[in-house]
């Protein structure tokens, strides 16, 4: 732990600025109301798995919560690159919870949509869009949705060079959804606004995986 603890004046503005009170937040993140109030009272520590679900509900970078509560930066990197193997128990229990919502009817929608953007990726003008409007969205979010990492990573494979052109398709497909806003699940239903996103992120990485061992599994055969 860094010297110094934020979190509680941190929280209490954001919860302010987004017109959500702690009762409401309990709700939506499962911690105890009082839990919540002691954290931002500074009475209580806020262990790592409440700044995730606080950073996910109130839609602020992980980074700034870890920060304010006095972790070091290191903690704050292990927890992202978790965050993509625990992507489907969240999106379950998410969706689950949320009536109206189901989850193999929205997997399904976004494949559609990918299908869509992956011809598109391939077009002088999808390229161009990739190109010019990936980091002002990036930007435009703060840094805060989740996955943004992992698009980051897709961006830079993308703009290498040195793919075929299906890899460029399904990893320009990531892309395109995150840049055109196609929210299948709107942003402003909390806590599972920008989950669609999360969906096509793993869906495509999924993909390029399967793609790049059936490559191998052929290299190795005709080798």
């Amino acid at each position: 732990m860094d010297e110094g603890n934020q979190i509680g004046k941190l929280l209490r503005s954001l919860l302010q600025e987004r017109s959500i009170s702690m009762r409401r937040l309990s709700r939506l993140t499962g911690i105890d109301t009082a839990t919540i109030s002691r954290i931002a009272n500074g009475k209580q520590q806020a262990k790592p798995k409440h700044l995730k679900l606080f950073a996910k509900c109130l839609d602020v970078p992980l980074n700034t919560l870890y920060r304010a509560a006095g972790y070091k930066i290191d903690t704050v990197k292990v927890e992202q690159q978790s965050d993509l193997h625990a992507s489907v128990d969240m999106i379950q229990e998410f969706i689950g919870a949320s009536k109206g919502h189901d989850l193999q009817y929205t997997i399904d929608r976004v494949k559609q949509e990918l299908v869509v953007y992956e011809q598109y990726a391939l077009t002088e003008e999808g390229e161009q869009m990739i190109k010019k409007k990936f980091h002002p969205k990036v930007r435009q979010v703060g840094g805060a949705g989740p996955f943004i990492e992992q698009l980051k990573q897709i961006h830079a494979q993308y703009s290498g060079g040195d793919l075929s052109s299906s890899e460029r398709a399904v990893l320009g497909s990531a892309l395109l959804y995150f840049i055109l806003s196609t929210d299948i699940i709107p942003d402003y239903i909390f806590p599972i606004g920008y989950l669609d996103d999360a969906i096509a992120v793993k869906l495509v990485l999924n993909r390029v995986s399967n793609m790049n061992k059936s490559r191998d599994e052929t290299e190795s055969v005709q080798n």
